[in-house]
């Protein structure tokens, strides 16, 4: 294990350069291509809708999105919660509740309201045309963090691809006068009976989108193919993997730079890893095994960013076991654990074998880890950030890697060091001796390396 944490933080710096001004988004350049909402945003107010749960759960969930507000970089001037049955089909939260948010937009000076949910066309339309600022919804600033924060090739396609299904079910058309109808002279010389329907401009965007699309998802499929292959041949050598999951900003890649001495980035802010990071770990007792830092999750995640992220997320479902951390300074740390299970539910990763693990409990209070400790009797308590309770977390995680199944008793000539270095790596040896012959071997292995000791054993 690593005490440094100050590595890899160059990516931090210059994220944080990096936050959202007037000059920065991500609109797409061409605008001719799809109707793309601006997302600079300056000064937003909130907006949520209570429909079910306490009224704690509802101020949650609105500091939730304050904070994902906060992460791509905007200024939160006012917030508002309205109590409803269910979301009003043409305006979200009610005609005369949209009086009320435009007199704290006016008052306040700001140029976007963030809804806490995801907005109909029709809703988007409406609330925009009676606010006269920019709307956007809890999918489409989830999207824009993700934009944001995407470095390697592989997620960047992820994100284009789930914005691209995303504002494809929300175009809206130009005007008349950007229709691309043909007729009349505008047939180009066909004649009588040549004037068909042509293209509209919403039909242009749509096919732009769905062709740009097609070749992202064959990008993100080679690319899956060479993910695969990475898995493939640590499936072949029976390397065990561990995937570290857990929710947002719950310190995963803080646990992975302590467990794996590795140089993830650190930044107190939701998705800051969106990029897989896989590190090799040798156990105490000398096995190698695999941790991957995945993407943190968060409720309600976006169906389009779960399909578009497939490949990545294949890490966590065929994983040997997952380390599932919980920030145990959270408000309501059970409420994550739930909404993590939901999406591990969604990804067939639900039934693989997990450590709980409760972290920052340097930050937690003393009545919340005590509840936490009747409820999560099983959970390793830790901090990334002390060190405390690691040792005993890297003791569970070693405990439960999957054993080898062959024991082997062999004489392995001197020339095949090889294969006695591999027994350490892969296996568990149980006795070493060392013989004029070559070194004595009693072992526990996996089949395949079982049967390349017994061919180059001396009988």
């Amino acid at each position: 294990m690593s005490d440094d944490f100050s590595i890899g933080q160059e990516d931090l710096a210059d994220r944080l350069a990096r936050r959202r001004g007037p000059s920065l988004n991500t609109e797409l350049q061409d605008v001719d291509q799809v109707e793309y909402r601006q997302v600079r945003l300056e000064r937003v107010v909130l907006v949520g809708l209570w429909t079910q749960g306490t009224s704690a759960e509802a101020d949650e969930a609105m500091a939730e999105l304050a904070d994902l507000a906060d992460t791509a970089g905007s200024e939160v001037v006012g917030a508002l919660i309205q109590r409803r049955d269910a979301p009003d089909p043409a305006t979200y939260v009610g005609s005369g509740k949209v009086d009320e948010i435009k007199e704290i937009v006016d008052t306040n000076g700001a140029d976007t309201v963030i809804a806490d949910g995801e907005l109909s066309p029709a809703q988007l339309r409406n609330l925009e045309d009676r606010l006269v600022v920019r709307v956007i919804d809890r999918t489409m600033l989830i999207l824009d963090i993700f934009a944001q924060h995407a470095k390697s090739v592989e997620g960047k396609a992820q994100v284009e691809l789930a914005q691209l299904n995303y504002l494809k079910q929300r175009l809206r058309g130009w005007g008349d006068s950007l229709s691309r109808q043909v007729g009349g002279r505008a047939a180009g010389g066909v004649g009588i009976g040549g004037r068909g329907p042509g293209e509209t401009k919403i039909e242009t965007d749509r096919r732009r989108i769905n062709t740009r699309a097609a070749i992202l998802r064959r990008r993100l499929k080679a690319m899956a193919t060479t993910r695969e292959l990475s898995r493939n041949t640590r499936r072949r050598d029976q390397v065990p993997s561990v995937a570290i999951v857990g929710y947002t900003n719950a310190g995963k890649s803080s646990l992975l730079n302590r467990l794996a001495g590795a140089d993830v980035l650190i930044e107190d802010a939701l998705f800051a890893t969106l990029d897989p990071t896989t590190r090799r770990v040798r156990s105490a007792d000398g096995r190698v095994y695999t941790l991957t830092d995945t993407v943190g999750f968060i409720r309600h995640l976006p169906t389009d960013l779960i399909e578009a992220f497939k490949s990545t997320l294949e890490e966590t479902a065929q994983a040997d076991l997952l380390v599932h951390v919980v920030d145990g300074s959270n408000a309501d740390p059970l409420a994550q654990v739930a909404a993590v299970r939901a999406v591990l539910d969604q990804i067939g990763a639900g039934q693989v074998p997990e450590i709980m693990v409760v972290n920052k409990i340097d930050a937690a209070t003393a009545d919340t880890l005590a509840a936490l400790r009747h409820t999560l009797p099983d959970a390793a308590f830790v901090s990334a950030k002390t060190g405390d309770g690691l040792e005993a977390l890297t003791a569970a995680i070693e405990s439960r890697l999957p054993q080898p199944a062959v024991l082997v008793e062999v004489v392995v000539p001197w020339a095949r060091g090889d294969l006695v270095d591999k027994a350490h790596r892969r296996g568990q040896v149980l006795e070493t001796e060392a013989t004029p012959e070559g070194t004595r071997l009693k072992t526990m292995v996996n089949p395949g390396l079982a049967a390349e000791l017994r061919s180059a054993a001396i009988s």
